[in-house]
């Protein structure tokens, strides 16, 4: 019953497998050019020393499962790209919840630059009545508590964040619960910079890392989901896995990535700054507020960090592994929210290629 329930809510994934020398290469970490051409380096299964025969049975798993792309980067070159159900290396696809992260990342470079300080009340940049809840309430809520999940508005009223629809239910810090008001933080950073979200994003982090042709697309209620190729996704998995660090130049500031993919509040020790965290000893997931014992992905490497969105958007970071794994496309089974038994099943078939 509790495999059930947990199937039926959200997550998140990561590796639990062991590191060993054939899967953790030394050689120097590759980043692919920022000219908009398709040139990125490769590595072969055997120049790895990896499982062929493991290579098929995994291909046909991410077919069945209705995946339209999946790419596995070791030390930033492409060890696996493929595009299934008519899908291909230029089509767009959404992010859905795994480009949180998206944000998560752009908060930081703008604290970088001294325009805001994730300490500091939302309000302080957006004025005040952005909320429901009564003045001294709202007056709580941090950047920090938004980044973190733990605003201790109400997760129950579906994804508007007008006014209205944030209500008050527990005091900022004191409450779980993942919820959409996180979008608040682009109006923070667009009004913190002077510039639109969209402006800012694409000079400071997506042009930066050649993230060419993605954009956010307005979803209604207040929420934009950005759109990219798998390529495009793979970079950012890229920068995440080299602490916010692109070909020797920093994009965001490596203590706060840091921070962002560490345990960020005492309630969930699986979720940091908008990124889910594998191997720790308990965790929550969206829509309850009990906590489960043991990892959110077991069979996944313990120190792996992830995006996730809704019908199986995922983005791992494995960095024991130098491992980036792409995974874009419908849900994988009738369970829309991030986490389900897809998740382990499919690491069980990754690990099978260097085991």
């Amino acid at each position: 019953m509790r495999k059930i329930f947990l199937l039926s809510l959200f997550a998140v994934s990561l590796f639990s497998c062991s590191s060993d020398s054939s899967s953790t290469p030394q050689e120097q970490m590759y980043f692919p050019p920022n000219d908009g051409s398709t040139t990125w380096e490769t590595k072969t299964i055997a120049e790895l020393g990896w499982n062929q025969n493991a290579v098929q049975p995994l291909l046909n798993y991410l077919e069945l499962k209705h995946s339209k792309s999946f790419i596995i980067l070791v030390n930033g070159r492409i060890v696996m790209e493929n595009y299934f159900n008519g899908h291909s290396a230029s089509t767009p696809w959404y992010w859905a919840s795994a480009g949180k992260t998206l944000t998560a990342t752009v908060t930081g470079i703008a604290q970088d630059e001294g325009l805001l300080n994730i300490n500091n009340k939302v309000s302080d940049y957006i004025g005040t009545g952005w909320t429901s809840a009564p003045l001294a309430k709202e007056n709580l809520i941090t950047c920090k508590n938004l980044l973190s999940m733990n605003s201790g508005l109400n997760d129950a009223l579906g994804d508007d964040v007008s006014p209205a629809n944030l209500q008050y239910v527990a005091d900022a810090g004191t409450r779980w619960a993942y919820h959409n008001v996180y979008v608040k933080l682009q109006d923070v950073v667009a009004t913190a910079s002077g510039q639109s979200w969209t402006n800012y994003f694409n000079t400071k982090l997506r042009d930066k890392i050649g993230m060419t042709g993605g954009a956010w697309i307005n979803s209604g209620d207040g929420l934009s989901v950005y759109w990219s190729t798998s390529r495009n996704m793979a970079r950012f998995g890229l920068l995440s896995l080299n602490k916010g660090k692109w070909n020797g130049t920093t994009i965001v500031n490596e203590n706060y990535f840091n921070q962002a993919t560490t345990t960020s509040q005492s309630i969930n020790q699986a979720y940091g700054y908008l990124w889910w965290l594998n191997g720790k000893t308990s965790y929550h997931l969206p829509q309850t507020q009990f906590e489960f014992s043991g990892e959110l992905i077991p069979n996944a490497p313990n120190d792996m960090y992830a995006a996730l969105g809704k019908n199986d958007q995922k983005i791992y970071v494995v960095p024991s592994k130098k491992m980036v794994v792409i995974r874009m496309g419908d849900a994988a089974d009738d369970v829309t929210m991030a986490l389900s038994d897809f998740d382990e099943t499919l690491w069980t078939k990754i690990s099978a290629l260097y085991q």
